[in-house]
């Protein structure tokens, strides 16, 4: 443990200096710029990964996945959404589950979070390799040198500081759009509603037909894919304490977002299996670029497209190292990993999550690494609607500038589809689902063993929970 972390050994009380040297720099971003890195975070998954699920559930399977899965992430953003106007901090999840379930569930739901987000890039970065080798670039093929640049030179953008970091991604993101519509506009004269169903049923699966050739089966293990359409939108509120007036601009940045992502979602889906075929569209790396086949617009979408999934990473990249930042200032983490530079970047938060994300894209497989992200990410889903629905029922007065509509229903139904969607992920890939597991319970035993007796009582999620204890006691 770094010696500025504590006034003593085994204390909890932090020295004078310690949360000068763990700050961020507030005011960098308006509704409009979170909004932009909502989608960011996502857009990579309108360019490659959702269409691995039509090898799992057919277009049928893998649109009613879609729908359900949709559905669920706006009740959860709508919850998250009134989480983030009341407890308005860079712990996101973890700061609401801190609140509502203490040390155990907080820490437990950050590290569901950071598995998500350490994973993600090494997936993306995957996607990147097979569209730099498709623009066929001075020769450039899919490897690991295309996966190290990649954590190189946006792991040095980020330690320039959020609100130069923030910016370009907002242009980048910007540029990914442009790229779904230009792709949207060449699809339509290729789209053929034969294709959508052209994968042959399996006469061994319950419920198959042309529109569910794996049967009832392959929607639910379509369900993980469905998930890349949206996955890490959750992570707007990481962005609470760089962002000017947190309490409306959280909220209203995260649903704008969602709103557009499920357009751009239902947009590549019909459009990409249409085009291309689910048979072909099943296995692509690079899905829009095939669906346009030889021609200007495919190659014009292959750039745009590398912009796109670019965004992402260098997005996901900011939420790993704001997740790593707010669970190392409270002390579940090492400490020396929040220590920030001279343009308010958390330094080690940033390189150590992406060294271990580099050494996990040296395996190759996106799809794998897909799931084990989609894993982190639905166990945080569930323990962050159950702590809006513990702090609906607890803490009914606290100070909520948004509140989800439908309440406690809204954040239920996102918790049962949340729970169903862990489940799907060992259906899909049981090996890296339980590795991920064991990854998940190394960390809680860090944490029992350790971190729990070292919590920094200053840092702004302990205070969080200090000022409810407080305000019960009173009551």
């Amino acid at each position: 443990m770094s010696t500025d972390a504590i006034s003593a050994p085994g204390a909890d009380t932090p020295a004078d200096d310690y949360l000068a040297k763990r700050t961020l720099r507030s005011g960098s971003a308006g509704w409009v710029l979170l909004a932009g890195l909502g989608v960011s975070y996502v857009i990579s998954g309108d360019y490659s990964g959702w269409n691995f699920g039509l090898a799992e559930g057919g277009f049928g399977g893998l649109l009613i996945a879609a729908i359900v899965i949709a559905a669920m992430y706006l009740a959860m953003v709508l919850g998250m959404a009134e989480l983030s106007s009341a407890l308005p901090a860079a712990g996101g999840g973890y700061t609401f589950a801190r609140r509502a379930l203490g040390p155990w569930g907080g820490f437990a739901t950050g590290t569901a979070v950071l598995i998500e987000y350490a994973i993600a890039p090494a997936a993306i970065a995957t996607f990147i390799g097979a569209y730099v080798e498709s623009l066929n670039l001075f020769g450039i093929t899919d490897g690991w040198w295309v996966y190290l640049a990649v954590y190189t030179v946006f792991i040095g953008v980020h330690l320039a500081g959020a609100g130069e970091a923030l910016k370009a991604m907002f242009v980048i993101t910007a540029i990914a759009l442009v790229g779904l519509v230009v792709f949207a506009i060449a699809a339509l004269g290729k789209f053929d509603v034969t294709n959508l169903t052209n994968i042959a049923p399996d006469p061994e699966a319950t419920g198959s037909s042309s529109f569910l050739p794996f049967g009832y089966l392959g929607i639910w293990a379509a369900i993980p894919f469905a998930i890349w359409f949206f996955l890490a939108v959750e992570g707007v509120p990481l962005a609470a304490e760089e962002a000017s007036e947190p309490e409306k601009n959280v909220p209203k940045g995260i649903i704008v977002a969602m709103l557009l992502l499920i357009v751009t979602g239902a947009v590549v889906l019909f459009l990409v299996t249409g085009a291309l075929g689910a048979q072909d569209a099943a296995g692509s790396g690079n899905p829009l670029v095939e669906a346009l086949g030889d021609s200007p617009a495919a190659k014009a979408v292959n750039y745009i497209g590398l912009a796109g999934l670019v965004a992402s990473f260098f997005s996901i990249v900011y939420a790993y190292s704001r997740q790593t930042f707010a669970l190392s200032r409270a002390g579940y983490l090492p400490t020396s990993l929040s220590v920030t530079n001279s343009r308010k970047a958390p330094v080690l938060a940033l390189i150590v999550p992406g060294v271990i994300g580099f050494a996990l894209s040296l395996t190759g497989e996106g799809a794998m690494l897909l799931n084990m992200a989609v894993f982190g990410a639905a166990v945080s889903y569930v323990l962050m609607m159950v702590s809006h629905i513990v702090l609906r029922v607890r803490e009914p007065n606290m100070p909520r500038p948004y509140r989800t509509p439908g309440g406690i229903a809204t954040t239920s139904f996102a918790l049962v589809i949340a729970a169903a969607s862990v489940a799907a992920t060992f259906l899909v890939d049981p090996k890296a689902a339980l590795f991920t597991l064991g990854v998940f319970c190394a960390f809680m035993a860090y944490f029992g063993f350790y971190s729990r007796k070292h919590l920094v009582a200053k840092s702004p999620d302990e205070e969080f929970a200090a000022l409810a204890k407080a305000e019960q006691e009173l009551e």
